[in-house]
């Protein structure tokens, strides 16, 4: 069993007493229907700042006892060199050549979530999981109600930071919690509050399956840490090394406590639990990441799209798990399919992810034909197999006036260092064109169940977003009065299509849909609750 190792381990320099295994009989059996999921989203940590890939200066012995016993993928990608399209990416299931979201507010404008963004929350709560997101949501505008909050987007919970820019600032001046903004002293140590509210949240689930999106600020910029926490003080490095070191153990301890809450609350057996970052390692405010050797064995860091900047840690865990290591590419765009498969839900058609369910279970899935990033005016990358192509805009990066091209062969040189581009003219074209071809408008089917309120009327609409039919449907509608009213029944709803059901309900404030179905030979039961108000949370 895990135990949050305490800041006297970490003073002493050692892990013997740490090294104990985290589940106790790990990989002992299959994961379970609709299990719990969290996700955990650390904020810029490189791909080598823990011991499981190379690490030796940081202490990361939660996350390195988590990779022992569990699946770790060496080969998992971010959406995007850089935090927002990367977030989008995960939360939707597109890469950055079609989502919504494609560049930081600093690199141009930076769009909001819309109401035609499906996000795995949305996903999730349409089959009954709970669900809240804490810490950095990063896509604004800081509103409550306009489609691009959390609220809006399937999380019954958020607290946290709505903007990019304000989740820079670790003892805020306010936070928010849902749709209200919530007044602090400036005192508070934003990562400690998102850590506790996290656990409350575990443990007050009971038997009902839910998704916690734990997306905290640790690791990023500036390097701010309490002052209990400064364990590298001794170290020979800079300040803002030393506190950036402790962020990273800081962020350990975090994960140490939200599985302990999982062990408390009995519900382990029957989580997944999955960690990863959303670029490469910073190198702001006077943090170096040489020193550490952040990007572990590759070229680059956040910003960039050599594998510095884009390739990540990424560990599942469950006891339920095989422990093993994972070398086949995995992407951000390919986790809303695979919690789509774990909650039972048919995954949307017209994304660009894929499950990796197979990869955590040992029995293989799908692999990608190409893995593409993309950077509005100013670099595009593709990945082939062993191949990885990367395309600079004009200026960008000592690029001339017709841009540059660089190819790699990631299996002799994951560094980057040679450049192939002019000995294969032939493979550069084929690879330009896909990633020309891969760019472009969001290509998703509308997905999910409308709710429309008039007069004593409801209107639900079921629209099959996903790639197989949906069959034996039946609907019905739970009212405030305590009333189950039938609402109809439809034999097949065929892939891409949509269904409206009218039902007189009379004078009513809340309604529950309830639509029950087959798809892909699984059964699948989708709810969704319209209320006569405005709270955002209504909607999702």
């Amino acid at each position: 069993m895990i135990v949050g190792p305490s800041r006297r381990t970490f003073l002493a320099g050692t892990l013997a007493s740490l090294a104990v295994p985290v589940s106790g009989t790990a990989g002992s059996a299959r994961l379970p229907e609709r299990p719990n999921i969290v996700v955990i989203l650390a904020d810029d940590l490189g791909w080598g700042e823990i011991g499981s890939q190379g690490q030796r200066q940081i202490l990361t012995p939660t996350l390195d006892l988590m990779a022992a016993e569990g699946v770790r993928f060496t080969s998992a990608y971010s959406g995007a060199p850089l935090c927002a399209p990367s977030r989008c990416a995960l939360l939707t299931g597109l890469h950055a050549g079609h989502g919504t979201v494609r560049e930081n507010p600093e690199g141009g404008p930076q769009h909001s979530l819309t109401e035609a963004d499906l996000t795995f929350a949305e996903l999730l709560r349409l089959a009954g999981y709970r669900t809240a997101c804490i810490g950095k949501w990063g896509f604004g505008p800081e509103e409550p109600g306009q489609p691009s909050h959390p609220n809006r987007r399937g999380f019954a919970e958020f607290l946290g930071y709505i903007g990019h820019r304000h989740a820079h600032q670790y003892y805020p001046d306010y936070l928010w919690h849902n749709g209200t903004r919530i007044p602090l002293d400036g005192s508070v140590y934003a990562p400690d509050l998102f850590r506790d509210r996290a656990v409350e949240f575990i443990r007050e689930q009971g038997d009902r399956p839910f998704l916690l999106y734990f997306a905290t600020n640790l690791p990023h910029s500036p390097s701010v840490v309490p002052p209990d926490a400064e364990i590298y003080a001794d170290q020979p490095w800079s300040r803002a090394n030393r506190r950036h070191a402790a962020q990273v153990t800081r962020l350990d301890e975090d994960v140490a406590a939200l599985i302990d809450a999982l062990r408390e609350a009995g519900v382990a057996e029957r989580t997944l639990l999955l960690f990863t970052s959303d670029n490469g390692p910073h190198r702001e405010k006077g943090v170096t990441p040489g020193l550490f050797d952040s990007n572990g064995p590759f070229r680059g860091d956040k910003r960039d799209l050599y594998e510095g900047g884009i390739r990540v840690p990424m560990i599942a865990w469950s006891p339920s798990l095989p422990p093993r290591v994972e070398s086949r590419p995995v992407a951000f765009w390919d986790v809303l399919p695979t919690l789509a498969d774990l909650a039972g839900v048919p995954v949307p058609a017209g994304i660009d992810g894929r499950s990796f369910l197979g990869l955590l279970t040992g029995e293989g899935a799908a692999a990608h034909e190409h893995l593409i990033w993309n950077r509005p005016r100013k670099a595009q990358a593709i990945r082939r197999g062993r191949w990885k192509l990367i395309r600079f805009a004009p200026g960008i990066a000592g690029a001339g006036p017709s841009g540059r091209v660089e190819l790699y062969d990631l299996e002799t040189d994951p560094r980057e260092r040679k450049d192939l581009s002019r000995a294969m003219p032939g493979l550069v074209a084929s690879l330009t064109r896909h990633l020309d071809a891969s760019i472009g408008p969001d290509p998703r089917l509308p997905y999910g169940m409308r709710i429309a309120r008039a007069p004593g009327t409801v209107v639900v609409t079921l629209l099959n977003g996903s790639a197989v039919p949906w069959t034996g449907i039946r609907l019905s509608l739970e009212l405030d009065d305590g009333r189950v009213v039938p609402a109809g029944r439809l034999a097949s709803l065929p892939a891409g299509a949509a269904h409206s059901f009218e039902v007189m309900v009379g004078a009513v404030t809340r309604v529950a849909a309830v639509a029950a179905f087959r798809a892909s030979g699984r059964r699948v039961r989708f709810r969704k609750v319209s209320r006569a108000s405005s709270d955002p949370r209504a909607a999702a």
